[in-house]
């Protein structure tokens, strides 16, 4: 008897469909991940970057009100005030850069988390947040480098146009002005032309373990032929929480200008009116912050998801997902890493079988004679009844022996006609078969008679 395997239930979906899928599974679904484990993912990222907002905040503001309260021992319009006003704004600017990338530095690790925990989604897991950054852990370097790499070049790119920008107003300020702008409009398109060229690099970094620069050039390859597409989701998601962004800041605005001019219409103000100030504008930074890190979990969300769907339709990345959940659902254990497993393969899919055309199968050729079909080897052109076998190279079946030029037995008249060969099977044993009878002869004459008798 066949022995069946006990009954396992049908595996869960994950938060994309195991197969590749187009732009709009990657928009819908980059929101879907919110609600999967919003815990790991939206509480995470808020923490981190609501801790990192009052640091900086806090930083900056105590060192602006320690370096410009020095103004108060001097006089002004001394050269002592304009030298302690220009190192004031010296000293909160760099201030800001510095607390400004290491707040960058909190934002790539929190992409690094969502990385992780969508990677997980996708095969339908909810890990905790121990186990994502057990993920992330030994990578966490390399995507602070990568952060890093990245701040430096930008602020070289713009330091030297800042440069050129600056001598050429020195020496003509239209010009200057003009070559400015020219710079400016020309980094929008070059912006727009790496953002997707990079957009998968913390991705491969996190789940392929590999180092900047070659996550930087299997970026580069993965998006090669999807440029449009992932453009369309930086942008259609950059637009939507922007104009979120927007939709709660402006009204806060306005309302935090119209508040003392209510409380205190005549210009008194106090303790209480500060108060309100200062709260309205915490509530309102609050509310930014939100959608902040929404946009940031959706974007790292859909990065995720782009390179997910990019490997499945070059790599198969599909099959090892499908098989490794098959595995995990009927009860296997210490199964390899899906995302490590065809890193960098090249899978050719069939192309798709245009409408009404017959379907090729392994095993069988086109039916003889149908127009549109090559000839076979060995064959001649096809014509109306089919394919003629080829006059010369034919082989005999294997088991039959090669036809011969037919004989006729000794003692017996040549046949009329072209000759018939015969290929009986090999070993067998053939009889001659006897003349015909001569319709003229009407006398039987014994065996061994002469003719005249």
């Amino acid at each position: 008897m066949t022995a069946y395997p006990a009954w396992t239930p049908a595996s869960r979906p994950g938060i994309v469909p195991l197969h590749p899928y187009g732009f709009g599974t990657i928009l819908a679904r980059s929101f879907v991940a919110l609600r999967h484990n919003p815990k790991v993912l939206l509480g995470f990222a808020l923490v981190v970057q609501a801790v990192a907002y009052i640091l900086v905040t806090v930083a900056i503001g105590g060192v602006a009100i320690a370096s410009f309260s020095r103004l108060d021992t001097v006089a002004p319009g001394s050269d002592e005030f304009d030298a302690i006003t220009a190192g004031s704004v010296a000293l909160t600017g760099i201030t800001a850069l510095v607390l400004g990338v290491l707040s960058g530095a909190l934002g790539v690790v929190v992409q690094g988390v969502v990385v992780a925990e969508v990677a997980h989604a996708v095969v339908s897991e909810k890990p905790t947040l121990r186990a994502v950054w057990g993920r992330v852990r030994p990578v966490f370097w390399r995507l602070i480098g990568y952060s890093a790499l990245s701040i430096g070049v930008v602020v070289v790119v713009v330091g030297v146009l800042a440069g050129i920008v600056t001598l050429l107003v020195i020496a003509a300020t239209w010009v200057g002005a003009l070559v400015g702008v020219l710079f400016f409009l020309a980094l929008i398109p070059l912006y727009l032309w790496l953002t997707p060229k990079l957009f998968l690099v913390p991705s491969v970094i996190i789940l392929e373990q590999a180092p900047v620069f070659r996550a930087i050039a299997r970026s580069w390859q993965l998006t090669r032929g999807r440029f449009w597409s992932t453009l369309g989701v930086i942008v259609v998601i950059s637009m939507a929480f922007g104009l979120v962004a927007q939709i709660i800041s402006i009204p806060l605005s306005l309302v935090s200008g119209l508040v003392p001019a209510i409380i205190a219409p005549t210009g008194d103000s106090d303790v209480s009116t500060a108060i309100g100030f200062i709260a309205l504008q915490v509530v309102g930074q609050f509310g930014i912050l939100l959608v902040q890190c929404i946009a940031l979990v959706v974007q790292s969300t859909s990065a995720v998801l782009v390179y997910v769907d990019a490997r499945m339709r070059v790599e198969a990345l599909d099959h090892d997902l499908q098989s490794y959940v098959e595995a995990r659902d009927t009860g296997a254990s210490d199964l390899s890493d899906p995302y490590l497993v065809g890193v960098g393969r090249v899978v050719e899919r069939p192309a798709p079988v245009p409408f009404g055309a017959a379907p090729a199968f392994a095993g069988y050729g086109p039916p003889v004679g149908t127009a549109g079909y090559a000839a076979p080897a060995g064959y001649g052109a096809p014509s109306a009844g089919g394919y003629a076998p080829a006059p010369q190279g034919y082989a005999a079946p294997q088991g039959y022996a090669a036809p011969q030029e037919y004989a006729p037995p000794q003692g017996y008249p040549p046949p009329q006609g072209p000759a018939v060969p015969q290929v009986p099977p090999t070993g067998a044993t053939t009889e001659p078969s006897p003349p015909a009878a001569d319709s003229s002869r009407t006398t039987w004459a014994a065996p061994g008679s002469s003719d005249d008798a």
